[in-house]
C-alpha cells in the first residue's frame, strides 16, 4: 500500500515536536519552562467558561448551519463595528474549527493547481503546508528585519507573476509578533486588487497589538480593503486555543463557495464551543481580555530585557501578538542547536527558526511569553546558565 505523495512531503511542524518531548521530559519528573507555544496560560475568560458548563447541561447539541450559529456570526460582526469601526454583514462571517480551518477553506476556494500565492519568510508555517495541498506554490519573499519581517509593495511587485492567484500578510506576524505598517498594507492590497488577486489577511493577533503613535489601535484591513479576506480566531485574544474556535470574513463572492466546502470539510464547527462564544463579546469578558492584553505587555518587557541580559540580539521588537524572535547566532550555536540544547539541558522549550523559513532558519528563534512573568524569569535564568 502507498502513502500519498502529499503526506510524504509534508514538513513537521516543529513547534509541536519540541511541545512533544517537552511533555515527555515533564513525565520524566523535569519540570521544563515552557516558552514554545503560542498558548496563553490564562485559558477561556471566566464567563465563557460558565456559558460551555450551562451548554453541556444534557440538552441537545445539533449541527450548527455549516457557516455558524446566526447569533455568533452577528456577534462577531457587532465586535468589529465597536471595536475597529467597520460594518460587516453577518452574512459574510464563517465560524470555523479554529482559525486553520478558515485557512483551509478559503484557500481550497481561492487557490488551484498551479497557482502562486505569495508570503513573507519567516511566517507561520503551516500556511505553505495549506497551500499546497491544493496544488498551488507557496512563494516565500524574504522579509528582512529592515522591513521589520513584512512584506513590503515592492517585493510584492518584484515577485508578482501571470500565475499569483493571492498574496497572504499576518498582522501582527507569527513568529515576529510585529504588525505591518498600515500604508505598506494598503499599498500591497491595491497592487494585488488591480491585478485581480485576493488578499488573505491573518488577523488573528489583531488584538493584541499595540497602540500606534496616534495613540490608536491597529484597524482591521478591511477598514482600506473591505473585499479582502481575514481570518481570525478565539485562541489568542480570548485565550480559547484547545476549543478550536475561528473565523473569516470573506468578499459577497465567496460566501457560497465556502458555505459547500464547509459542509464538505468538516460541516461546522462545534455546537457547544460556538454557544459559549458568544460570551467573549460581553463587556465583562472583554475587560479581562483587555486586562490580559497589558499583562502580556508587562511580560514581554520582561523576555526582552532578559534575552539583552543574554546578550541575545532581538532585530525588531514585537509589537503585538505575544512572541520575540531573537538572533541567537552570537552563541556560537545554530538556532536548532540552541533549541534543542535549551530544551534537554535546561529544561526550557523554544521554537527553532527552521518552522518559519529558510531566510532565519539558521540564525532565529522564537520565544512565546505566554506563560507567567515567573516563569518567564526562571527559563530566561536557566537560559543564562546554560550559556555560561
Amino acid at each position: 500500500m502507498r502513502i500519498s505523495r502529499r503526506a510524504e512531503r509534508v514538513e513537521p511542524f516543529h513547534a509541536m515536536a519540541f511541545g512533544a518531548r517537552a511533555a515527555e521530559l515533564e513525565a520524566e519528573g523535569h519540570r521544563v519552562i515552557r516558552l514554545g507555544l503560542g498558548e496563553p496560560d490564562f485559558g477561556a475568560p471566566p464567563t465563557v467558561r460558565e456559558a460551555m458548563r450551562a451548554a453541556m447541561d444534557g440538552r441537545p447539541l445539533p449541527y450548527t448551519p455549516a457557516l455558524g450559529l446566526p447569533a455568533l456570526r452577528a456577534a462577531i460582526a457587532g465586535f468589529y463595528r465597536d471595536r475597529h469601526g467597520v460594518d460587516v454583514d453577518p452574512r459574510r462571517i464563517a465560524v470555523t474549527s479554529g482559525a486553520s480551518a478558515a485557512l483551509l477553506v478559503t484557500l481550497a476556494a481561492i487557490a488551484d493547481e498551479g497557482d502562486e500565492v505569495l508570503l513573507a519568510d519567516p511566517s507561520y508555517p503551516c500556511n505553505r503546508q495549506l497551500i499546497e495541498t491544493f496544488g498551488a506554490r507557496a512563494v516565500t519573499l524574504a522579509a528582512p528585519a529592515a522591513a521589520r519581517y513584512q512584506l513590503d509593495a515592492a517585493a510584492v511587485a518584484d515577485a508578482w507573476t501571470p500565475r499569483t492567484r493571492a498574496v497572504m500578510i499576518a498582522t501582527p506576524a507569527n513568529p515576529t509578533g510585529t504588525t505591518i505598517r498600515p500604508d505598506e498594507l494598503a499599498a500591497i492590497c491595491a497592487f494585488a486588487r488591480e491585478r485581480g488577486a485576493w488578499r488573505l489577511v491573518d488577523e488573528i493577533y489583531l488584538d493584541l497589538a499595540d497602540e500606534g503613535e496616534d495613540g490608536l489601535r491597529p484597524r482591521t484591513v478591511l477598514a482600506h480593503d473591505p473585499d479582502a479576506i481575514v481570518v481570525s480566531s478565539f485562541s489568542k485574544y480570548f485565550g480559547m486555543t484547545g476549543w478550536r474556535l475561528g473565523w473569516c470574513v470573506l468578499p459577497e463572492e465567496l460566501v457560497a463557495p465556502v458555505e459547500r466546502l464547509a459542509m464538505n470539510y468538516f460541516l461546522c464547527a462545534s455546537t457547544p464551543a460556538q454557544v459559549a462564544a458568544l460570551a467573549c463579546f460581553t463587556p465583562e469578558t472583554l475587560a479581562v481580555c483587555e486586562d490580559r492584553r497589558a499583562e502580556l505587555r508587562a511580560r514581554r518587557e520582561i523576555a526582552l530585557a532578559g534575552l539583552a541580559e543574554l546578550g541575545l540580539s532581538v532585530p525588531v521588537p514585537p509589537d503585538g501578538a505575544f512572541y520575540v524572535y531573537a538572533d541567537v547566532s552570537s552563541t556560537g550555536m545554530d538556532a536548532w542547536e540552541f533549541c534543542r540544547r535549551a530544551l534537554e539541558e535546561a529544561h526550557v522549550s523554544l521554537t527553532p527558526g527552521r518552522d518559519f523559513g529558510a531566510a532565519t532558519a539558521q540564525t532565529h528563534v522564537r520565544l512565546s511569553y505566554t506563560a507567567s512573568r515567573e516563569e518567564l524569569r526562571e527559563g530566561l535564568a536557566r537560559l543564562r546558565a546554560l550559556l555560561a
